[in-house]
């Protein structure tokens, strides 16, 4: 057999090996996946009341998860106090309830590290064994004493007060937890089988390299096992973990809120508990249009919503204006002294600039103290007065956020191309010309997204500027939708009615936004849903 023979047979692949890896490969990537998928659902059932495994007792609110059972021990025991007091049950028993919560929590959290380290190469997925399993056996060892509490709710004093309970919740956590361990330890079996295969030969070089250069380094033997594959990720599940977090924030305070939503169904009154007898199905609903005073109340704040709402679309252009006067001066040390003391007011709270404007135009304010002095004596209160409340309101919020809100468009003027600037130069066009022909028509498709997304909040004023600024005079020229929402929920105990407005707040700004988006599609052909 010729050379060239035998180096055709050397280079031919082992069939039956290569599908024996691929096999392995695809079994690894099974139960990584099934690990994933379970610690996904943990995390979300850690956030749901109803599958908290930690309400071993009718004691514990139904409306703690285990989150909340987890962080905090007062809400824990809120219902518990006269139990204690009584002798009904030991405290003892609640304190290891609330350690095996915060064992669980703890739990779910490193199985859920765990699962996204392990979207790396086999480097990353041998260090998520650190984290699944030993996060696996903690939850159990949380679940555990969660039924170890629960022995003692039977054992208690006065066991019909106590009511223990045995909750769904702990059953699937407990299910849910020993799948994630059984996938982890399987895949931990089947990974080293498939990391310990030859290296291919486009890899060979680098490692030769890096073996001589350890040698050199190290003085000594080279480990052939040591540092030879770095840990590495894809790009594309690098940028899902650095987006993960923010999902996750959006998750707890935008849609999980969406639970409360089942307040609007029932006769609910703050302290009481959800049971089918107070269930009212579209009562507060149809209660909307049946009420002459809530629909009154109704069309004046879409009034004072939309009119305010309408302004600030109508002055959205100033950041605009705004970003590109800043842009336009020469002074580098001016511009970032310009740029920081407009943007400041954004991170002060309504509440002191209520304070700022109380010292200026307060009865005894600047404004009044001034003219007086002046020789033109005046005693008005301009803060508290019931006139132009809407461009009073206007001028406020452009004051606070047009420095926080040009810094988009700064970022977009920066992102333009240097190079239209020296051709409309070279065409003989000036500064004003410039900005009219390039700057502008630059900053048109961010403007037209940030237009489309203000249309499409038309109903979300927010409350803590109105909710400050509101007094006996202004109050129905200055109510808002949400303002509206939170006094007849908070300050008039109407929870349903509240929820139920708010609910329809929500689906007709989703509306709003989705005509927004086919209006943009219809004349910019641009989308930005």
């Amino acid at each position: 057999m010729s050379d060239t023979q035998k180096k055709t047979v050397e280079q031919t692949p082992d069939i039956p090996v290569k599908k024996k890896e691929k096999v392995e490969k695809e079994q690894a990537w099974l139960f990584f996946g099934a690990e994933r998928v379970i610690a996904l659902i943990m995390f979300f059932f850690m956030f749901l009341p109803g599958m908290n495994p930690a309400r071993v007792s009718g004691m514990i609110s139904r409306n703690l998860s285990l989150f909340t059972s987890a962080v905090s021990y007062s809400s824990l025991i809120s219902g518990v106090g006269r139990g204690f007091r009584s002798g009904w049950i030991e405290e003892s028993a609640f304190i290891i309830l609330y350690i095996s919560s915060i064992a669980a929590v703890l739990g779910i959290v490193a199985v859920a590290a765990g699962s996204c380290i392990s979207l790396g190469n086999i480097k990353c997925k041998c260090l998520s064994f650190v984290f699944s399993i030993p996060g696996a056996v903690v939850l159990i060892c949380g679940l555990g004493g969660m039924i170890y509490s629960y022995s003692l709710m039977n054992n208690a004093a006065r066991i019909e007060k106590v009511e223990p309970i045995f909750p769904n919740g702990l059953i699937i956590f407990m299910v849910l937890g020993a799948a994630a361990l059984v996938a982890t330890i399987v895949a931990l079996i089947i990974v080293p089988k498939v990391s310990l295969k030859r290296v291919p030969k486009k890899m060979e070089k680098s490692i030769a390299e890096g073996a001589e250069s350890s040698k050199q380094s190290d003085g000594g033997d080279w480990d052939e096992g040591k540092n030879i594959i770095p840990y590495e990720m894809e790009s594309k599940y690098k940028l899902f973990l650095m987006f993960l977090p923010f999902a996750l924030l959006a998750f707890v305070f935008c849609y999980l809120p969406l639970w409360g939503w089942r307040y609007g169904f029932f006769d609910y009154k703050a302290g009481d508990e959800l049971t089918m007898d107070k269930f009212v199905g579209f009562k507060w609903f149809t209660y909307l249009f049946q009420n002459a005073a809530t629909k009154r109340d109704i069309i004046r704040v879409l009034r004072n919503t939309l009119a305010m709402s309408g302004l600030g679309i109508a002055t959205s252009w100033i950041p605009l204006a705004f970003a590109v006067l800043l842009s336009e001066i020469e002074s580098k040390r001016f511009k970032r002294f310009v740029q920081t003391f407009t943007t400041i007011p954004n991170f002060i709270s309504w509440i002191l600039v209520y304070t700022v404007a109380l010292a200026i135009f307060s009865t005894d304010g600047f404004v009044n103290t001034l003219l007086t002095n002046l020789g033109t004596p005046s005693n008005t209160n301009y803060l508290m007065s019931s006139s132009h409340v809407w461009l009073k309101m206007l001028a406020w919020g452009i004051w606070k956020g047009v420095g926080w809100s040009a810094i988009i468009y700064i970022a977009g003027i920066s992102g333009i191309d240097k190079q239209l600037y020296e051709a409309a130069t070279v065409d003989g066009a000036g500064r004003f010309q410039r900005i009219w022909h390039v700057t502008i028509p630059g900053l048109i498709p961010t403007y037209m997204v940030m237009l489309l997304m203000s249309v499409a909040g038309m109903l979300s004023n927010g409350l803590d500027q109105y909710l400050v600024f509101s007094n006996a005079n202004n109050a129905s020229a200055m109510e808002v939708l949400d303002l509206y929402v939170y006094n007849l929920g908070f300050a008039g105990g109407s929870i349903p009615l509240s929820t139920v407005i708010g609910m329809a707040k929500s689906i007709v700004s989703v509306a709003l936004l989705f005509m927004a988006n086919s209006v943009s599609k219809l004349v910019r052909h641009e989308s930005i849903v």
